[in-house]
């Protein structure tokens, strides 16, 4: 019967394998937790109906092909100019989808409560097994379950789920939003008596050095048709260390939910902090006739923390800066299909760059995201809704307010509320309503569902800023009518005021908003092309001009300076606002807009820019020069960046710039002669040189106190000749899940880089696992992501190799016309 119902899974998830871990003593404990959640992702059968004749159904002749989920059929089209979805949506079309997969359940499990429960699906999914309609939910980026108890056949018949996507209305969304099952499911098992979905909830209202108290809510559910004695014991781990429990006897009536509350205290806590983010973790446990039912664990932090009028973010009793970016739930050239390791990937490059915060821009993470942060250190505003009652695009979320917000909303916060990373919840960007008093109506309605699920985080909302203001500041106004035209931000609904751009007033915030604080929501909105340079970078362009004008201006290629240089017209250069956020103390800190280039928007271009230009790191994961600006000013890593790069035309008068720090001044070398020595002045946080190009080598060299900090330098490539494979790890696990991203440099013959190649690579993969992915960054190219091959950008590309279910050598080769191959070997363990 174990065989049987291993069928269901080809893994035990992440969350069970810690349980095991931790009652390794306890056998009843380790069925529980083996029992409960287990993924449901494998051998799906998938169907589009890309034809008039299929319409909206499928039957005896309907064409399937087997995959694993998460999935998103989106991201396998083809780029075009007339895809309902529009450039913001990256020309990539929506449509019909179909899932359908048949599973047994084992016969023992006939008397347990058996649900089915998706992390996300875009969007409009319906669900039936066996005949049977569970459900629809309009929503693509929230969580929901369907208990299919009632309906299965056990032992030895099947069963069939089948799921129907309906993204064929489009415009949704005003970024690519991907389509499908794009996100993990699981099928969980559990006695009829069990904590319920989400079941738990952990607050710690007074932490000490000293001493944490910890109260948990728990909400048992019993599907008993007979009334049930039970006891509920609620342990504490540190790591494998049991920290402290309680126990509470109840009685639950039949088919009821009862919410219980217990208390215990943590002597000498542990504290959670960006720099170490530490982790406790609860377990539930209910026993009946002292068996042990059901195993339940929530993952927590112990952490104090506040917003403060003049200090800003205080954790812990240090003010911390909150040095934040957004990030849209695409993954780069896997679309919108979920990867844990690829999110881990996102997260630890922006972690190497100095970021301690994460917005989930605009809706609700996939829990994976959230489950990264805690353990790695980000501070992360929750954000519900890009859009309320009022539509930004013709299908979007607008249409389906009114029935499903508060659901969507409740959801979320249940399922988000544990996370120690979160610190504060967002209830729209950039509504509109905020100008009016129906707004109001509404951000009171979501404040109070928001506060009654949970009341130890603040609420704010990403609004835009007065309008009667002169962002160049010449007769800047901010006064009291400007203040009272937000609606939103004068009622008082809000615990934190954040705004989205306009630097500019935020020194106006105190005398405006007085006893409230205040966060730079959104950011910056600069813009770059990796590896593009303008010939002058002393000048700020915006690109467009105003919001609403089509760009007409432009470099060859839908190219952007990479200098940091060109703005969105409501946004600024990063130095700029970081200058400003950097100044002031009540300023708690700011979400740039954004961390990675996503699918999308591509501004300030439409078609046949596909991609955006907004982000510090490329669509590749590949830093853009601005990147070590933000890790001189936010790590304490010793940094001296110079660019560009340097090929370029005889005499040409090139910009040299140079991010440091931990040093004095930096000199510079042209063929071993000096250029001149820099320093930042003032609130500087780059120096320049104007140098007429001569072929050879750069070289800069930062000094303190007159001792040498660092040297780097940059020499003319010759002409392509060869192809390098680097493998960010070369051991991956043979799980069917696990990735490794390989970074392809074209080279001269002397090992430079060749930052004008654009060669395009053919890949080849030997072994059990599939090359999922390829991109180079490039926000022009219409290849397919999930290609066999791709032209490289400025000299670089990626390719994304997944593992298989089979150890063994994965042995990836790259060719390009002219050039030498290169071959790396990944292992799979």
């Amino acid at each position: 019967m174990k065989e049987k119902r291993n069928n269901l899974s080809n893994k035990l998830s992440l969350v069970l394998i810690i349980g095991i871990i931790l009652f390794g003593s306890c056998s009843k404990k380790d069925d529980a937790f083996v029992n409960r959640k287990v993924s449901f992702n494998s051998n799906w059968s998938f169907h589009l109906n890309d034809s008039l004749i299929d319409k909206d159904t499928i039957g005896t002749s309907t064409k399937w092909r087997t995959l694993n989920v998460p999935h998103d059929w989106s991201i396998e089209g083809k780029f075009d100019e007339k895809s309902p979805a529009g450039y913001g949506g990256g020309s990539l079309n929506g449509g019909l989808g179909w899932y359908k997969k048949t599973f047994k359940i084992a016969s023992e499990d006939i008397n347990k409560t058996i649900t089915i429960a998706f992390d996300g699906v875009y969007k409009n999914s319906e669900v039936w097994v066996n005949g049977h309609y569970l459900g629809k939910r309009p929503n693509g980026y929230i969580g929901f379950q369907y208990e299919i108890s009632p309906y299965l056949n056990y032992g030895d018949k099947n069963n069939e789920i089948i799921v129907k996507v309906d993204n064929s209305k489009q415009p949704n969304s005003r970024w690519y939003s991907g389509s499908g099952i794009f996100r993990n499911v699981w099928i969980q098992t559990t006695d009829k008596l069990h904590v319920a979905q989400w079941g738990t909830y952990i607050t710690t209202p007074k932490v000490t050095a000293e001493k944490a108290s910890v109260n948990f809510e728990t909400t048992i559910q019993n599907q008993n048709s007979v009334s049930k004695k039970a006891t509920v014991t609620t342990t504490i781990f540190k790591e494998d260390i049991k920290v402290t429990s309680v126990t509470q006897d109840i009685t639950i009536s039949a088919n009821a939910n009862q919410t219980i509350k217990q208390a215990a205290q943590v002597e000498t806590p542990i504290l959670w902090s960006v720099e170490k983010p530490e982790l406790y973790i609860s377990v539930t446990e209910i026993s009946v006739d002292d068996k042990i039912v059901d195993q339940y664990k929530t993952s927590f932090g112990i952490r104090d923390f506040k917003f403060d009028t003049d200090k800003g973010f205080i954790l812990n009793g240090k003010q911390v800066k909150i040095k934040g970016v957004c990030l849209h739930h695409d993954l780069g050239a896997l679309g919108a299909a979920i990867n844990t390791r690829a999110i881990e990937r996102q997260l630890e490059i922006l972690k190497e760059m100095g970021v301690n915060g994460i917005r989930t821009t605009h809706n609700p993470p996939a829990p994976e995201l959230l489950d990264l942060c805690d353990k790695m250190g980000f501070i992360v505003m929750d954000e519900a809704f890009d859009m309320w009652k009022q539509t930004k695009t013709k299908y979007d979320y607008g249409n389906d307010w009114d029935k499903w917000h508060k659901k969507d909303l409740i959801d979320q916060l249940l399922r988000d509320r544990n996370h120690p990373s979160i610190f504060m919840w967002s209830i729209g960007n950039e509504i509109p309503e905020q100008w009016n008093e129906n707004g109001v109506a509404i951000a009171k309605e979501l404040a109070a569902i928001t506060r009654q699920y949970d009341k130890t985080r603040p609420i704010t909302a990403a609004m835009n800023p007065p309008v009667n203001m002169n962002l160049d500041g010449i007769n800047l106004q901010f006064d009291k009518a400007a203040v009272q035209y937000n609606k939103i931000a004068a009622s008082g609904v809000l615990d934190i005021i954040g705004y989205n751009y306009a630097h500019q007033t935020y020194e106006y915030h105190k005398k405006n908003f007085s006893g409230i604080p205040f966060i730079a929501t959104e950011t910056t909105s600069a813009l770059e092309t990796r590896g593009y340079y303008d010939a002058t970078s002393d000048s700020i362009k915006k690109w467009p001009v105003r919001w609403d004008l089509k760009f007409t201006e432009g470099n060859p290629g839908n190219t952007v300076s990479a200098y940091d240089q060109v703005q969105a017209p409501w946004g600024s250069t990063h130095e700029a606002t970081w200058k400003v956020i950097k100044k002031h103390d009540f300023l708690s800190g700011m979400y740039i807009w954004t961390g990675f280039d996503y699918i999308g928007e591509p501004t300030p271009y439409e078609w046949p820019s596909v991609s955006s230009y907004f982000g510090i790191v490329d669509l590749a994961g590949f830093p853009k020069d601005v990147y070590y600006m933000y890790q001189s000013e936010w790590t304490d890593k010793t940094v001296l960046h110079l660019f560009p790069h340097w090929n370029w035309k005889a005499g040409q008068t090139v910009d040299v710039w140079a991010y440091y720090n931990n040093a004095d001044e930096v000199e510079l070398f042209l063929n071993g002669k000096s250029v001149g020595v820099r320093s930042k002045k003032g609130d500087d946080l780059h120096v320049m040189w104007k140098v007429p190009f001569q072929p050879g080598t750069l070289k800069a060299v930062s000094r303190k106190n007159g001792k040498t900090v660092l040297e780097t330098e940059i020499k003319t490539a010759g002409n392509p000749s060869q192809l390098k494979l680097t493998a960010d790890r070369s051991t991956i696990k043979a799980d069917e899940n696990d990735l490794s991203f390989v970074t392809v440099d074209i080279l001269d013959d002397k090992g430079t880089l060749a930052p004008n190649a654009n060669n395009e690579i053919n890949f080849s993969l030997k072994g059990n696992g599939k090359i999922v992915g390829v991109c180079s960054g490039d926000p022009v190219s219409h290849e397919s992501y999930k290609g066999l091959k791709h032209t490289a950008l400025s000299g670089k590309c990626l390719v994304i190799v997944q593992s298989g279910d089979k150890t063994g050598r994965l042995e990836l080769t790259a060719k390009a016309n002219g050039l030498k191959q290169a071959t790396i070997v990944i292992t799979a363990e």
